[in-house]
Order: C-alpha cells, then structure tokens, then sequence
C-alpha cells in the first residue's frame, strides 16, 4: 500500500491509499480518484516529504508490519465506504442524472421535500454551488477493485 498526498484544482488537500503506483496511475486515468471535499476528478498528487523512521534495519519487519497495517485501515475506510453506500441506498430517493433539476426543485420549493441522490457533471456541481444550494458530492457509487 502507498499513501499520497493529493491536490484537487481547488486547492483541497487530502490523503489516500493506493494498493501501489500503478493502481494510482490507474485510478487517475479513468476517474476514480475524486476529491472528497468537493468531488472532483480533477486530482494531482501533492509535494510531500518522505516518511522516513530511522534506526530501523530493513531485517527488522517493521516495513511488513506498517504495509499490513495500512492494508487494514484501507480496508476499514472501503468497509465504511461501503456502509455510507448502502445507507444512502436504503434511506434516499434515487433521481439518477435529474438530481441538479431535482434538487434545485426541492430548494426552491417546487419539489417535494426529501433526500436524493444521483449523478451530476463537475458544471452541474459547480451552477448547484453558485446559487447556493446545500448538497455533498460522495464518490463512492462505482468502486473498482484494483
């Protein structure tokens, strides 16, 4: 496993864990890595420093043991991931690529009032953001292992 610091082209800044490089160049190409501040792909990876433990010999484990423990915490954020998915699932209105007109109804009063989900572009994100309409990019919905 591999943590990135990563940079949206709005300036947030975050972290995430790749299996290894290559998933990352995978993830990134087909637009999976989403900023979770405000769901865009339009991601690059940040300036970081390395982490590096000194008075640690490579015979000693400890790279092992760290690998294993980021595989477990990666594996507890997709577990939760997956907990938000189905909730939203079992508890939400499903509206598919009509959320930005459907949500702007419920705001405006014009729509009956419930949760929602569903898909929008970045430029629908960004017209619902302008007029200052409260909603939470997730960009949980199509997960792929790598």
């Amino acid at each position: 496993m591999i943590l990135y610091q990563l940079k949206c082209r709005q300036d947030h800044e975050f972290e995430a864990w790749f299996l290894n490089s290559a998933a990352y160049d995978g993830q990134q190409a087909s637009g999976d890595v989403g900023c979770p501040f405000c769901g865009t792909t339009e991601v690059t990876k940040a300036i970081m420093a390395p982490n590096l433990s000194p008075g640690r010999s490579p015979r000693s484990g400890g790279s092992g043991r760290r690998e294993e423990r980021a595989k477990r915490v990666a594996e507890k954020v997709l577990e939760a991931v997956d907990d938000l998915r189905e909730n939203v699932k079992e508890h939400c209105d499903y509206v598919g690529d009509d959320f930005a007109e459907e949500v702007r109804r419920i705001h405006y009063g014009d729509g009956e009032e419930r949760v929602i989900y569903g898909e929008a572009t970045d430029e629908e994100a960004e017209d619902l953001d302008e007029e200052g309409i409260d909603f939470s990019r997730l960009p949980f919905l199509h997960r792929r292992n790598s």
